[in-house]
């Protein structure tokens, strides 16, 4: 198939995309440890660079930071377990021959006095260096990484680790003001009796709120393990259908329900149903405390997760200005039409003929059936039986930024009738909730439309000829070109064409038109 040249214009604000640009293609195989003070954790990441995908990804709880109040020193069963999971992951990256390997060390390697001696030592042993970072720049590093899979991001970002917390305000595409404290759970565990800690949580929070000069944000960005384990307990709270953390929402109400729930829960038995490890579910009850004395301070009325953070900062702080400019969402399905779909750039051409249906759609929706069309073919090598579950699965799983969970649902629902007239006995019933009644038709008819799009995939787009709807006559006519084009409406198509109609409360037409 020939298709036209790529038209800027066609991606809207965004531009072209760069995914295989030099500006991509020098962020391939890009690694990260992070020296943490309750994990140490490598993460390579490849492929589209500004929605990453995770090559490498591999954590273990160490616990450098236990009793680090107490001692003044990194815990000696935690130093010898990231020792040796340094060494593990130094020959797991020449292996897969990362391009660049940046290993930070945050609160507790900072803060102990042998942090020195065990940064020596894994320069010995390993032959890596560790660059120590200190509260400030951590802070603005998982900033950068809520900004990497959030751009639109417009509030207060909350990373919590082990031995500290730090904050960071977002706005304009950009990290503001930071700060630090020493509000980690494994240091707040040493406080001797709740009432103590209840004191030093309060303290340490108005302090970081005097030095934001702020104390009113809309939307809260939570960061951490310890975030994703309160979430993961109030999705099993609620019920919740879709078990995918980043972007996942909750109120106040809803977390001040949560809290109330962990203190009266068997711990053990939430962890396992869960899926929490035991050394992340003993550090819960504390962060709790935490997250609870945040909301009283700065009054959030949404609060999100991202699972993206100080590793996803660290190479959007080595993306120029032009990458960080795309949108994640269309530069990551525009990778994956490249890698996997049969007909590489048909998708530009799917939606610049489905889009005639949606000229009254927003900004936002029509990005999202941008999304659709680009990913509309990149499960064809799947069973035809369990296609379209299939791409409702990747869809609505995929780790992909820039979506909301209705958003991750409206694009499995579009790409599951892309594939399949109903809806029903699909996983699209488990996650119905989470899609309003109206964006349900919506997703059907964008599907529907793919589908019947689909038929003239194999031949020159100029074939396709054009639709447009009429919504005050009830009519949604298809000018074909005579010839060619006429030749490929066959009973299939035509089928596809009436389905499509009906979804739209439309009359089905068609001309022939000369080209």
């Amino acid at each position: 198939m020939t298709t036209p040249p790529i038209d800027p214009a066609d991606y809207g604000p965004f531009g072209t995309p760069l995914f295989d640009g030099p500006e991509a293609r020098s962020l391939r195989r890009v690694g990260v440890i992070d020296v943490g003070s309750n994990s140490v954790r490598l993460v390579v990441f490849d492929g589209a660079a500004r929605s990453p995908a995770y090559f490498f990804n591999e954590k273990i709880l160490c616990g450098l930071g236990a009793g680090l109040s107490e001692t003044g020193k990194l815990n000696p069963e935690g130093r010898a377990r990231a020792m040796v999971a340094l060494k593990r992951f130094a020959i797991l990256a020449r292996g897969m021959e990362v391009n660049s390997l940046t290993v930070v060390a945050t609160a507790a390697v900072r803060e102990a006095e042998d942090g020195p001696a065990f940064e020596a030592e894994v320069r010995a042993e390993t032959g890596l260096k560790l660059w120590v970072i200190d509260g400030t720049e951590e802070a603005r590093l998982s900033g950068q990484g809520v900004l990497l899979g959030w751009p639109e991001a417009e509030g207060l970002m909350c990373d919590i680790g082990g031995s500290s917390m730090e904050l960071a305000e977002l706005s304009g595409g950009a990290v503001g003001a930071v700060v630090s404290g020493k509000l980690g759970p494994l240091k707040l565990a040493a406080a001797k009796g709740r009432a103590a800690r209840k004191r030093e949580i309060e303290a340490g929070v108005r302090e970081m709120a005097e030095a934001l000069g702020r104390d009113r944000y809309d939307r809260l960005y939570l960061v951490g393990g310890s975030w994703r384990a309160i979430a993961r307990i109030d999705m099993e709270r609620r019920g919740y259908p879709l078990h995918v953390l980043h972007e996942y929402t909750m109120t106040p109400k809803d977390l001040r329900a949560t809290f109330d729930y962990i203190v009266e829960a068997d711990l053990e038995d939430l962890r396992g149903r869960t899926g929490t490890s035991g050394a992340r579910m003993s550090l819960v009850p504390v962060a709790a405390e935490v997250l609870s004395r945040v909301l009283k301070t700065f009054h959030p009325k949404i609060i999100a997760i991202s699972a993206y953070g100080i590793r996803e900062g660290l190479l959007y702080e080595q993306m120029p200005d032009v990458l960080r400019a795309r949108d994640p969402l269309i530069e990551s399905c525009r990778f994956a039409e490249a890698k996997d779909a049969r007909l590489p750039g048909f998708g530009r051409v799917l939606y610049k003929f489905v889009s005639p249906l949606f000229t009254r759609a927003p900004d936002r929706r029509r990005r999202l059936i941008r999304a659709c069309c680009l990913l509309h073919d990149v499960s064809w090598r799947a069973h035809p039986d369990y296609r379209a579950e299939i791409c409702f699965d990747n869809a609505t799983r995929a780790n992909l930024g820039g979506l909301t969970h209705s958003e991750r649902v409206f694009l499995g629902a579009a790409l599951l009738h892309r594939y399949r007239n109903k809806r029903e006995g699909t996983p699209f019933e488990n996650l119905a909730p989470l899609l309003s009644e109206e964006d349900t038709w919506q997703a059907e008819q964008v599907g529907k439309a793919m589908r019947f799009g689909a038929m003239f995939s194999a031949q020159d787009p100029s074939l396709m000829g054009a639709m447009k709807l009429y919504p005050k006559k009830g009519v949604l006519e298809l000018a074909l070109p005579k010839g060619d084009g006429e030749a490929l409406y066959g009973e299939v198509a035509e089928a596809r064409f009436r389905s499509l109609a009906a979804s739209l409360g439309a009359e089905a037409r068609v001309k022939v038109v000369r080209r």
